[in-house]
């Protein structure tokens, strides 16, 4: 009997040591992770994917180049958010940051084709990985991402992680945002987008480096916009006319 209880006692100490452990790598870990506060009135000056290409430009000998403009939410396009929203994160205004029903949907395609297909990452964890994160594949970002994500949901609105977002992510080589991505490839303001550009810009993330918004070409392009202009038709947020024309302006 004493020696059961000296191991037990024994078991005890080295789980409590364990836990320990865990906890205050856990409150490294939190302590460690970027302050997002400053994003309520301030916009940055540069991101951690503005960086990490521009370094990839150097190492390329090229020369980083970045075009990027900021504009306000009000000055996009409607029918860019709109579109965006659908394309990226259909359910952003209803979760805190995880959408966990699409994360299961993408793991189970990854699964289903024995490589990574489909991402699941929400608006938010797009915005945290591309202010805070070098785009490296392991548990470790992928953590970070997710503590990053939590804080943005609870410090920043809604409506300012979507002009964070819109503003920031990449629309082509150096084209960083929704005001330089409608200038480059339509040669109009952010605010000035019609129905099928905007549906254009969003059918082609998140791989705006492999896609062109103009290829009319593109089974895979052209499928993703018709599925694009008719959810939205169904939710009622263009008319019936609208939607017509957008798919007559795209050959569709």
């Amino acid at each position: 009997m004493e020696e059961i209880e000296k191991t037990r006692r024994r078991f005890l100490r080295v789980a409590a040591i364990m836990l320990s452990l865990v906890l205050a790598g856990g409150l490294v870990f939190w302590l460690t992770l970027p302050s997002v506060s400053w994003l309520i009135k301030k916009n940055p000056t540069e991101t951690a994917m503005m960086k990490f290409r521009a370094e990839q430009a150097r190492q390329q000998g090229k020369k980083p180049r970045r075009y990027w403009k900021r504009v306000p939410l009000s000055r996009i396009s409607p029918y860019l958010i709109q579109a965006v929203l659908i394309a990226e994160d259909d359910k952003f205004f209803e979760h805190e940051g995880f959408d966990w029903v699409s994360m299961r949907q993408a793991l189970e395609t990854n699964i289903a084709k024995k490589r990574v297909r489909r991402g699941g990452s929400t608006i938010t964890q797009q915005l945290a990985k591309n202010l805070f994160l070098k785009p490296s594949q392991n548990i470790v970002r992928k953590l970070r991402e997710a503590a990053i994500a939590v804080k943005l949901e609870r410090e920043l609105s809604k409506k300012r992680i979507l002009e964070l977002y819109l503003n920031l992510i990449e629309w082509g080589d150096n084209i960083y945002g929704a005001e330089a991505a409608a200038r480059s490839w339509f040669s109009c303001p952010a605010s000035a987008l019609t129905l099928s550009q905007a549906i254009r810009l969003a059918s082609i993330l998140p791989n705006p480096h492999r896609f062109s918004a103009l290829d009319t070409a593109s089974t895979r392009l052209n499928r993703k916009r018709r599925i694009l202009a008719a959810r939205m038709l169904r939710r009622h947020w263009i008319e019936p006319e609208t939607y017509d024309q957008a798919l007559a302006e795209m050959g569709l």
